[in-house]
């Protein structure tokens, strides 16, 4: 059996436990909104949207506003446009199956990217100038990106898959956003309380529910397997270690 086989299984598109695919409470979510402030009108895209609850509700948050999905996994476009269409959005969000690096679209109010500085070579950089590019002269980007809380141990960097310099500290990002003239508004992390239900939700807790509703299923001992060799990784890995920090950055 292939990865193929078992990646619907456990992917974010179709686990409808998970709001985002990222770790973040509601409440953070909303201090995020607050903190872009999109104007009535704003003009927003998000680069790496998944289904684009954050994007839809920062459409929502401002009358007569548009957003811009810019997003390849077809089943996270396919989620997106559902529930743009459930919410009455269908005309204010639009999904584009465009790889980041050559979506062209500029002047916009706010540029968003959650966890998606892989869809850019030289990733974290790369993102953060496209970013810049994308948003008029004012106008806001909402960054997204994993960080070291401390120096990371063998088995913290094997769990998230990471090597030594593919993440920095906080203040490292914070310095990369200025150095391509971001200067950061506000300032977060996930906490320990969102990162252990994102986990618990996402890979490991859709595999495990799935496993005790298809006991005799072909795909069992893989999907137990995959889900055990994640639990590893995180609880004997970079949980406590590593986090998200989302950055509401000015130009």
């Amino acid at each position: 059996m292939s990865a193929d086989q078992i990646r619907p299984i456990i992917s974010a598109p179709h686990n409808y436990r998970l709001t985002w695919n990222t770790p973040l409470s509601e409440e953070h979510a909303a201090q995020l909104i607050s903190a872009c402030a999109p104007a009535p009108g704003a003009r927003i895209v998000d680069i790496g949207s998944g289904w684009g609850e954050l994007l839809m509700r920062l459409v929502a948050s401002a009358p007569g506003s548009t957003g811009d999905g810019v997003e390849t996994d077809p089943d996270a476009v396919a989620r997106g446009r559902a529930l743009a269409e459930d919410r009455g959005l269908a005309e204010r969000v639009r999904f584009h199956t465009t790889p980041a690096t050559e979506w062209t679209g500029s002047g916009y109010d706010l540029a968003v990217s959650i966890g998606s500085a892989h869809a850019w070579p030289g990733s974290t950089a790369e993102a953060l100038k496209a970013l810049r590019t994308a948003v008029r002269p004012g106008g806001r980007v909402l960054y997204g990106d994993g960080i070291w809380l401390r120096d990371p141990s063998r088995a913290a960097l094997d769990g998230i898959g990471a090597e030594p310099g593919d993440f920095g500290s906080l203040l490292d990002l914070i310095r990369l956003a200025e150095s391509v003239g971001l200067r950061a508004l506000q300032v977060t992390v996930a906490d320990q309380r969102e990162w252990d239900l994102f986990e618990s939700n996402g890979p490991i807790g859709r595999g495990e529910r799935w496993a005790l509703e298809n006991p005799g299923h072909p795909l069992y001992d893989e999907v137990i397997a995959e889900v055990d060799a994640r639990r590893t990784g995180y609880y004997g890995g970079y949980r406590g270690d590593f986090t998200l920090a989302y950055l509401v950055l000015s130009t």
